[in-house]
């Protein structure tokens, strides 16, 4: 089912994703990768403030390549959310609620999905130029020193994404899987060629 959504990422809204739904993402969000994630986790542990307010906040899992001259941004495609696993509990934990990448999650990501009421959303990998064109406004907030890997603050249009695990765990590449095998399962009792 497609549907278009405008941020912040309440917990209500969350409720109302599935699994499945393609998403046209309206709002702002906020990019980073592990090294960012990273220093956030450990600000957090000093008791300090993150460097934007993370209450129903989503972020975006991407290292975008700089500006050309006209552009917001540069080519701005997903980057593997697995590395990101490590930290995304905490980021929960605080408030935050959405997350873009692409790949699997580790299973206490989903769990901390389930309890927070989280959202991950996929996009599309190689797709970066694209991606870039739905990004309206980019405002560098913290960590410049790390290069692509800094936070930004972004505004996005149509942000063209699917649920891959909504908020009570359903996972859509868990999914995927079980039906191609049980594809699979019933052509080899049939005995048509696999």
């Amino acid at each position: 089912m497609e549907k278009r959504i405008t941020l912040p990422l309440t917990e209500t809204l969350a409720e109302t994703l599935h699994a499945g739904d393609f998403v046209l993402l309206t709002g702002t969000i906020y990019t980073s990768r592990d090294a960012g994630h990273k220093r956030m986790c450990e600000a957090l542990e000093r008791g300090e403030k993150l460097p934007f307010d993370p209450e129903d906040a989503t972020i975006y899992y991407v290292g975008p390549t700089p500006a050309k001259p006209g552009q917001v941004i540069g080519s701005a495609g997903p980057t593997t959310s697995g590395r990101m696993d490590a930290y995304a509990p905490t980021m929960m934990s605080v408030g935050a609620r959405g997350m873009i990448g692409k790949g699997a999650r580790l299973p206490e990501v989903v769990e901390a999905m389930k309890k927070y009421k989280g959202v991950y959303f996929g996009a599309v990998g190689g797709a970066g130029a694209l991606l870039a064109k739905c990004i309206k406004k980019a405002e560098l907030i913290a960590y410049e020193d790390l290069g692509a890997e800094a936070l930004r603050k972004l505004y996005v249009e149509d942000m063209p994404l699917v649920v891959i695990i909504d908020s009570s765990g359903r996972n859509l590449y868990e999914e995927g899987r079980a039906s191609y095998l049980n594809a699979r399962t019933v052509i080899g009792a049939s005995g048509l060629p696999e």
